[in-house]
């Protein structure tokens, strides 16, 4: 399965995006990653080193052009690419690898509030994607992919998958954050999945916005 983020986040990307669209990369593969849409003004220089040395696939075309210069993410007239859309008429499933190609995540969720992106893709191409749900919460972008990555390519079933909701990231005593979203539980830890530096860029985010109230 192949797998684009349609970025719809400012540029250059932040520290946060970096280290999700990095976590991604680790989850699928540079090869089956393509992040799109990107503002048109952007260069490599835009985006991250070290997602560039890990092989980071990314372009400024849209949807319905990225087939002309990645031909293996497939044309969006084939319908074969499908929408996570939180208002989806079914979920995800694991026959859903048999019936799409592409499956197209990314600034459509992760955003608390969430914001009504999914739409607006379904009114510029419509009758093009297919939505399909996992499940009722928001999820962080990295976290909807690996969802999407277990169902799909490691077949299994979304009633089968550990999911932690908003859990409570605790520093130290008088420390701590929830995050609003809900994360795939570690079978060895029993902690969520986050990506590698995501506590240490937390920690630091709550602190500034202590600062930032004196």
């Amino acid at each position: 399965m192949k797998y684009i983020v349609e970025h719809m986040e400012t540029m250059p990307m932040s520290e946060w995006v970096t280290l999700e669209y990095k976590k991604m990369l680790q989850d699928v593969g540079k090869e089956n990653l393509l992040i799109c849409s990107l503002p048109n003004e952007t260069k490599t220089t835009d985006i991250a080193e070290e997602l560039i040395q890990l092989g980071l696939q990314w372009t400024t075309l849209q949807l319905d052009e990225i087939h002309t210069k990645f031909p293996s993410f497939t044309n969006i007239k084939d319908k074969k690419m499908c929408l996570l859309d939180p208002r989806g008429d079914s979920e995800l499933s694991c026959e859903d690898i048999n019936q799409f190609e592409v499956c197209i995540l990314g600034g459509i969720l992760g955003s608390h509030p969430p914001r009504d992106r999914t739409n607006e893709l379904k009114d510029k191409y419509p009758g093009l994607l297919v939505g399909k749900r996992l499940g009722a919460l928001q999820m962080s972008t990295d976290t909807a992919c690996r969802c999407a990555h277990y169902i799909l390519d490691k077949q299994i079933p979304f009633d089968e998958i550990k999911f932690i909701d908003y859990p409570e990231i605790r520093f130290s005593k008088r420390e701590a954050v929830e995050m609003p979203f809900r994360y795939i539980l570690d079978d060895v830890s029993g902690k969520p999945i986050l990506p590698d530096g995501m506590l240490k860029l937390m920690k630091k985010d709550s602190q500034q916005s202590i600062e930032d109230l004196f």
